[in-house]
């Protein structure tokens, strides 16, 4: 007769042994896994930043595919504003601030009000940085981080403008989940060049610079602000409209805006 008590201790045993295995093996992938994010942390933050780098220099017209772009950004004047007074911080090292982490802080981030959030922001940091550009001594460039919601996603992107603070360089978006084929023309080079030579603000300060649906007319009397639309990606296009209008505006970028001529950028 089989012995059942002993057959059952030895699944048990197989069993048990088995567990035991995936566990051990489960536990030295995780290790494994955790060692590599801990060990590639650095290589992706170093990354991350040579890309905004690289994009700066896009959008401000110097970059050179041939040239290192650390280099090349020592040509870059990161500062730090105060939003509210629309003024320089001295006290605040431009090439540490992080504005995502500080709005994240109950201290050093505010919550945008729910009227003006066109972009949906919902919060940003109290401080911002801008990035100058020189020549002779003089700034040639001024350009702008923006941020804001489109169909799908939160876009991430700079504008470049003219010393003036008024006439566009260029715009860039350099990270965003828009749908392919569509909403992605916020990034494509032919799109970009619509917006150059674009003018932000009226001759009465109110600011103006819209995506409009379809093609900008010859015949309309805002065709100096107005920006090409893409069939099919109205959302999108939206999305970089409230974009510009809040970074822009009151409760970004406009204070600083009106000072930097009387501040001397």
């Amino acid at each position: 007769m089989p012995d059942v008590d002993k057959d059952r201790g030895s699944k048990t045993e197989t069993v048990t042994r088995t567990l035991l295995v995936a566990f051990f093996v489960s536990l030295a992938c995780s290790s494994l896994v955790a060692s590599a994010a801990v060990l590639l942390q650095p290589r992706q933050i170093a990354n991350a930043i040579l890309d905004v780098r690289r994009n700066i220099l896009e959008v401000a017209g110097l970059l050179q595919p041939e040239r290192d772009v650390n280099e090349l950004y020592e040509s870059i004047e990161p500062r730090v504003v105060d939003l509210e007074t629309g003024t320089y911080v001295q006290d605040v090292d431009p090439e540490t601030f992080d504005p995502l982490e500080a709005a994240k802080d109950p201290e050093l981030g505010v919550e945008v009000p729910a009227d003006i959030d066109v972009a949906r922001v919902r919060r940003r940091a109290k401080l911002g940085l801008v990035y100058l550009v020189r020549r002779d001594g003089e700034v040639a460039t001024i350009i702008l981080p923006v941020s804001g919601y489109g169909l799908w996603s939160t876009m991430y992107g700079f504008i470049a403008l003219e010393p003036d603070g008024n006439s566009v360089v260029d715009v860039t978006f350099y990270e965003h989940g828009e749908t392919p084929g569509l909403g992605d023309f916020i990034a494509k080079p032919g799109w970009r060049a619509f917006w150059r030579g674009k003018r932000l603000f009226d001759e009465s300060g109110v600011l103006r610079i819209e995506v409009v649906k379809g093609r900008v007319s010859v015949d309309d009397p805002l065709a100096d602000y107005h920006v090409d639309g893409v069939s099919g990606a109205t959302l999108t296009g939206n999305g970089v409209t409230k974009t510009m209008q809040y970074w822009l505006g009151d409760h970004g970028y406009g204070p600083y805006l009106r000072n930097i001529h009387g501040e001397g950028t």
